[in-house]
C-alpha cells in the first residue's frame, strides 16, 4: 500500500508538492513556492503539511520556481535528504534559488518599512544564500537512466519538453507499483526543445492541466510574431514582452532570429532585459544535448541561434533605466511573465499610456495577476503605487505558452500503453481542472480525481 498527498498545485497552477508514502520512505515529488496574488503566496508561509524533517527524497520536475522555490525553506525547516534532478535542472537552480531567495529578501524589507506600530517585524521565508546551499544540495541525472531512491524504489527522468531540463518522473516499488508525474508538459513541435516523451505504463498518473480547457491558435506563432513586430515598425512603437526567465525568453530570440534570417522581419534592436534570463541563456547553450535536432545543427554550423542581428543584453539598473530613453521600434523582452514584479513594471509605467506601444502576452497569466487583469480589458492598473493608463495596444500568443494545450495534453494522456487504475489531475484552477478531467472520463472511460489541497489517495 502507498498513500499520495497533495500539498500543492490543487486547484491552483502554482505551489507544486505532492507527497508519495510508500515501504517506509516518503518522497516528495517538486517543492514549488505559491505565486501570484497575496492570498496565494500568504500560504507559503503556512505549516508545510508534514515535518520537513519527515521526508526522505525530493525529486523536480524542473526547475521553475514553483515547482523548486520551497526548497531552501524546507531544508532551514528540518529536510536532510537528498534532492534529485535532470542535470540541466540543477545548472539552471543554481541561478533561480538564490534570486528567489533575494526576492524574499527584498519582500521582507518592504513589508517591515510599511509594517503598522506594534506589528511584529517579518522574516524572510529564506535568504539568497540559502537558495545558494539549496541548489548545491540537487544531484542532477540524465534522462532515462534508472536512479535508486531507497531499497526497492527507483525512477526514470523522461523529456517533458516544457523548458531545459524539463521531465516527467516515473516511480517504481519493490511490489511493482508505477506511479507517473507528468511536471509541465510542453508542446509539441516547438523551437530548441524536442517533444514530450509519452508516457509509460503506469497503475497511476498525475497530470497537469494549466490549458485544460482550451486550444492555442492554430494559426503558426512565426506568422503571428512576424505581424505583431510589423505593427510595431509601423507604428514606430516598442513592443513590450513579459517572458519568463527560463524558458519563454529563449524561445522568442530564436523564433526572431528566424524571422530574420528568413527576411521575414527586418533588424530592429532586440534587448533582453533580464539578468536572470542572460544567465539562463548561458545554461541553455551548455546543455546542447537537451537541445532537437535543427538546434543542434545550427550550433555545429558555428551559428548563434540565440542572439539576433541586434541583440543587445542588460544587466546592469543604469542599462536597463536608459532603455525608457529609447524611441522605437524596438523589442523588449524582460521578466516577470505574469507582471508581478521585476523590470518590465518600469518599462510598463513609461510606455502602457502610449498607444503607440504594443503589450504581448506570450504565456499564460494566473487570476488575481497584475497581466491577467489587463487581459481582461483593465483601462487602468495600479505600479508602485501609481494608477497607470491601458492605451497600448494588447496583443496574445497563446501558442508561445510553454504548456500544452487541452488537444495536446489529451493526446499525451491517450498515449499511456494502458489504463491507469486513476489519473489525478492537478496544476489547474478550478475550471481548466475540471474540465479536462471530464474529457478523460468521457473520451477514455477512466477514473479521474480532481484533488483538494492536503487531500490523500490510498495506491494499491
Amino acid at each position: 500500500m502507498a498513500e499520495l498527498t497533495f500539498l500543492g498545485a490543487a486547484g491552483t497552477v502554482t505551489g507544486s508538492r505532492h507527497l508519495l508514502d510508500v515501504d517506509g520512505t516518503r518522497i516528495l515529488v517538486d517543492c514549488g513556492l505559491y505565486q501570484g496574488p497575496d492570498e496565494l503566496e500568504e500560504r507559503n508561509h503556512e505549516p508545510f503539511g508534514v515535518p520537513p524533517s519527515s521526508i526522505d527524497v525530493v525529486v523536480l520536475t524542473h526547475a521553475h520556481i514553483d515547482h523548486t522555490g520551497y526548497l531552501p525553506r524546507l531544508i532551514r525547516d528540518g529536510f536532510d535528504g537528498r534532492i534529485l534532478a535532470t542535470r540541466a535542472t540543477v545548472d539552471l537552480l543554481e541561478i533561480l534559488l538564490p534570486d528567489s531567495g533575494g526576492l524574499q529578501e527584498e519582500e521582507a524589507r518592504y513589508r517591515n518599512r510599511h509594517r503598522q506600530p506594534g506589528e511584529p517585524e517579518i522574516e524572510a521565508l529564506y535568504s539568497a544564500k540559502e537558495g545558494v546551499r539549496a541548489a548545491r544540495r540537487v544531484q542532477g541525472f540524465p534522462y532515462r537512466e534508472r536512479v535508486k531512491l531507497a531499497p526497492g524504489i527507483e525512477i526514470k527522468f523522461r523529456r517533458a519538453g516544457h523548458i531545459l531540463g524539463s521531465a516527467t518522473v516515473e516511480l517504481r516499488t519493490a511490489s511493482g507499483l508505477e506511479i507517473v508525474f507528468s511536471g509541465d508538459l510542453g508542446r509539441r513541435e516547438t523551437p530548441i526543445l524536442p517533444d514530450p516523451s509519452p508516457p509509460p505504463a503506469a497503475d497511476y498518473l498525475v497530470v497537469e492541466s494549466t490549458y485544460g480547457d482550451r486550444e492555442h491558435d492554430e494559426t503558426p506563432v512565426p506568422d503571428q510574431l512576424a505581424r505583431i513586430v510589423h505593427d510595431t515598425v509601423d507604428s514606430r512603437g516598442a513592443l513590450l514582452i513579459p517572458a519568463f526567465a527560463v524558458g519563454r525568453t529563449q524561445e522568442l530570440v530564436y523564433t526572431l532570429h528566424q524571422l530574420e534570417r528568413e527576411g521575414r522581419i527586418p533588424v530592429v534592436p532586440i534587448i533582453v532585459d533580464s539578468p536572470m534570463a542572460i544567465d539562463a541563456t548561458r545554461v541553455y547553450r551548455n546543455h546542447p544535448e537537451d537541445f532537437e535536432d535543427e538546434v543542434r545543427q545550427e550550433l555545429a554550423r558555428g551559428e548563434r541561434p540565440l542572439t539576433s542581428g541586434d541583440f543587445r543584453l542588460t544587466r546592469t539598473v543604469q542599462e536597463s533605466k536608459a532603455i525608457n530613453r529609447m524611441s522605437g521600434p524596438v523589442i523588449i523582452i524582460s521578466a516577470s511573465g505574469m507582471l508581478s514584479g521585476g523590470r518590465i513594471l518600469h518599462h510598463l509605467k513609461q510606455r502602457l499610456p502610449r498607444p503607440e506601444t504594443t503589450l504581448l502576452f506570450a504565456g499564460y497569466q494566473a487570476e488575481g495577476t497584475r497581466g491577467r487583469r489587463i487581459l481582461e480589458g483593465a483601462e487602468r492598473v495600479r505600479i508602485f503605487g501609481e494608477s497607470i493608463p491601458v492605451r497600448a495596444k494588447i496583443e496574445t500568443i497563446n501558442g508561445l505558452s510553454a504548456h500544452a494545450d487541452a488537444s495536446e495534453l489529451m493526446d499525451w494522456v491517450r498515449a499511456a500503453p494502458r489504463q491507469p487504475k486513476r489519473v489525478f489531475v492537478v496544476h489547474g484552477e478550478p475550471r481548466p481542472a475540471a474540465t479536462f478531467a471530464g474529457r478523460i472520463r468521457e473520451e477514455l472511460g477512466w477514473q479521474v480525481s480532481v484533488p483538494t489541497v492536503g487531500q490523500s489517495f490510498q495506491l494499491d
